[in-house]
């Protein structure tokens, strides 16, 4: 420190040693039964609000990570378990130099303390069930947004790199916790899509079949949509068309009701609606032209 208070170049290098020293300490060792003990956890934590850093790690020898670089033909000793700092609730499983990192729940549900003794096999079994685990979420992720279709959580896992066996282990699960359903997702999709955003029915199936619901749940769901809230809803798009529209009769008619295919609606309903939007408009017309499908 300078005289006149400021710091000096060596403050600087000390300050900027001691972070990069506390940046390395990316884990806490918990293989210790004391970091259990609430009193001295109470008294560490206390602690740690003045140093503001982590234990060091228990060695600094160089470890091989990775199930494929464990020995098959002896048993494996767990010699420490350090909580990571990133990804949150993952832990490093050291068996001497070998190590694996693993997901909590899956370290809680194997009894994966120091001193347990595991077989490569078993671990293989492990490492298994952490993927799964690591899969799980990234559909919860996905299905934190928004709900989805089995099909669209699938090709989500797909991207992410998942294996098909992994992915169609993770959406059973979904399936028995109800966290997806296509039969329910495809009926308020078919509601919502009808009655506000104005679209008729073929189109909702085409989008319904995007997603990958399967046919017989596309048409349970389109069935519980009455023919009266279609109707209702083509009748308001048609009419806000129709008032917008210059020409004669004929091209009004014509350009409403080609706003009306494209949005979905089949060729009887949009022949239905015109006739209503001509009686109540007091207009007359002839030309009695059905709308093919």
């Amino acid at each position: 420190m300078k005289e006149n208070g400021e710091p000096s170049e060596r403050d600087y290098r000390d300050a900027k040693r001691r972070g990069g020293t506390e940046r390395a300490q990316d884990v806490v060792d918990i293989s210790d039964e004391d970091f259990w003990d609430t009193d001295r956890a109470l008294g560490r934590n206390k602690a740690r609000k003045h140093t503001d850093t982590f234990n060091d790690p228990p060695s600094t020898q160089e470890s091989a990570k990775g199930i494929d670089a464990f020995p098959a033909d002896e048993e494996l000793i767990i010699t420490s378990v350090s909580l990571l700092k990133r990804p949150k609730h993952r832990y490093r499983i050291s068996f001497g130099i070998y190590t694996l990192e693993i997901h909590e729940d899956v370290m809680i549900k194997y009894r994966m303390m120091k001193g347990s003794v595991f077989t490569r096999e078993e671990l293989e079994e492990i490492v298994l069930a952490d993927e799964r685990q690591r899969a799980y979420i990234d559909a919860l992720t996905a299905l934190s947004r928004k709900m989805r279709t089995s099909y669209e959580i699938g090709m989500r896992l797909e991207e992410k790199g998942w294996s098909k066996e992994i992915a169609e282990d993770v959406l059973k699960r979904l399936r028995e916790e109800k966290l997806i359903n296509d039969a329910v997702y495809a009926q308020e999709w078919a509601q919502q899509r009808v009655r506000s955003r104005g679209k008729g029915k073929m189109w909702v199936r085409h989008e319904l079949r995007q997603k990958g619901v399967e046919k017989p749940l596309i048409e349970e769901a389109l069935g519980m949509v009455s023919e009266e809230e279609e109707l209702n809803s083509a009748h308001e798009l048609a009419l806000k068309k129709w008032r917008s529209s210059t020409g004669e009769l004929q091209d009004r008619k014509r350009k409403t009701g080609a706003f009306l295919m494209r949005r979905g609606y089949s060729g009887s309903l949009v022949s239905r609606v015109l006739r209503n939007i001509i009686e109540q408009e007091g207009l007359n017309s002839t030309d009695d032209e059905e709308w093919e499908e």
